[in-house]
């Protein structure tokens, strides 16, 4: 499992989101943000707080998806941020939009 550096968060590519997510046992959190988009720089600091808050209990990763477009385009991301949660490797919910970390917080609770 590599993590980003100096953060809690794990980089998911195209290249390792079967391993990494699909392949997954239990709750996984991925938010597909860009670098140019403003509201993803908004809430890119509230994942990295709920990744080190709940590490023990959900996989928490960001996918770039200028970077990794087929991910994207597999999973209809159409609008950015957009959060995509699953549960043992299937898509159990989406969020579009920069939400508050309480509303984020909320659905993995749900979840997991």
């Amino acid at each position: 499992m590599s993590e980003a550096e100096g953060t809690a968060t794990l980089e998911i590519t195209d290249a390792n989101f079967a391993d990494e997510i699909e392949g997954s046992d239990g709750l996984s959190m991925v938010d597909f943000w860009a670098e140019w988009c403003g509201p993803c720089r908004l809430v890119g600091p509230v994942v990295e707080e709920l990744a080190n808050e709940y590490s023990d209990r959900v996989k928490i990763g960001k996918l770039d998806v200028d970077a990794n477009p087929e991910t994207a385009f597999r999973f209809n991301v159409r609008s950015i941020p957009s959060i995509l949660f699953f549960k043992d490797g299937e898509l159990v919910d989406t969020v579009v939009g920069a939400l508050p970390k309480a509303s984020l917080e909320e659905k993995i609770l749900a979840h997991v």
